[in-house]
């Protein structure tokens, strides 16, 4: 649980930062062109860095492609255009708040499809951030230049990155490298066949570095850290940890001279925050069996679930088919390819 919560801390930093820079680096640009440069630097990222560890992990199966350019589609093209569509229509500020309805949209689908436990903890969090999100609203329509479609095109952002959060999760146990570099390959050549049929502009040497920090940091080494953070706590939880990132986008905002926080501002921020706490310092744990099973995964043998030999023997993470034996016990846990119950 704790190493899981690290890593969605790390995704949530690595992304907040970036939302900003896009804002400030989509200036002008097309929404398409701009989630291109994101993805194809974020795959290109992963690729480098896949080439220079060596492989880690299960790679991609054939049956994982569909899941892939589903997810791709979703997370990789549609959302990051939606975002860059939204961001030039509210401001770095309102739209990195209003990413944290990314949280509740996931938290409930990973309900839905994979019933995934909400304590009344999670809940109430769920319930704070709705009404987040509806006091930021408030405070974005008493502005003379608020824009309703820019509010629910980063809504409809969030909703995207939350179908890619869940379907992604049975991908969590593959290579996260791997998976980053075809979600960012297939995402970025759909965008940017569609920002050339559109005839985008073409961005500056400027916005194509600065965008292309972002992909590789943000939207690259981001993914990978969500996805190992899924590895151990779930979709839902995973996805509420990451509701960090769009305070740490606003505060960036705020402190580079974007809109100063008004009295709804505040208490959308209050509510969000309130979210967020209630979420960190959920725990899940009772006693529970586990049915036998074979599988394939990056894993290590200092965990209560990973007791089997090797010889010579193995320290540290590694991935290969494994069996488990049934057993019973008690202990703190997140939803993951070991917990599965609700």
């Amino acid at each position: 649980m704790a190493s899981g919560i690290l890593l969605a801390a790390i995704s949530a930093v690595a992304f907040g930062v970036a939302t900003p820079v896009v804002a400030w680096a989509g200036r002008g640009l097309g929404p398409f062109t701009t989630a291109a440069a994101l993805y194809l630097s974020a795959g290109a990222a992963a690729l480098v860095m896949r080439m220079a560890a060596g492989t880690r992990g299960a790679g991609l199966r054939r049956r994982d492609g569909l899941r892939v350019f589903v997810v791709a589609c979703l997370g990789g093209a549609l959302a990051p255009s939606l975002l860059a569509w939204g961001l030039q229509r509210v401001g770095a500020t309102v739209g990195a708040l209003l990413l944290n309805l990314e949280a509740v949209f996931t938290v409930l689908l990973a309900r839905a499809i994979f019933r995934e436990p909400i304590g009344r903890r999670v809940a109430l969090a769920v319930l704070a951030m709705v009404a987040g999100g509806a006091a930021l609203t408030i405070d974005v329509s008493r502005t003379a230049t608020w824009s309703l479609f820019g509010v629910l095109a980063v809504a409809a952002a969030t909703l995207a990155w939350a179908f890619d959060n869940t379907l992604t999760r049975p991908l969590s146990e593959r290579d996260p490298l791997e998976v980053i570099a075809a979600k960012g390959a297939i995402g970025g050549a759909l965008t940017l066949a569609i920002a050339g049929i559109r005839a985008e502009p073409l961005p500056s040497t400027t916005a194509v570095l600065a965008l292309g920090a972002c992909g590789a940091i943000g939207y690259g080494a981001s993914l990978r850290f969500y996805l190992l953070a899924q590895r151990r706590i779930g979709a839902g939880r995973t996805g509420s940890m990451f509701a960090l990132a769009p305070f740490i986008g606003a505060a960036i905002a705020v402190a580079t001279g974007g809109r100063v926080p008004g009295g709804w501002l505040v208490v959308s921020a209050g509510l969000f925050a309130l979210g967020v706490y209630l979420h960190l310092t959920e725990r899940h744990g009772h006693r529970h069996g586990h049915e036998p099973i074979v599988h394939d995964h990056l894993h290590r043998h200092d965990d209560e679930h990973h007791s089997h030999i090797h010889d010579p023997s193995f320290i540290g993470e590694h991935a290969h088919a494994h069996r488990h034996e049934a057993h019973e016990h008690e202990h703190e846990h997140g939803t993951d390819a070991h917990h599965d119950h609700h």
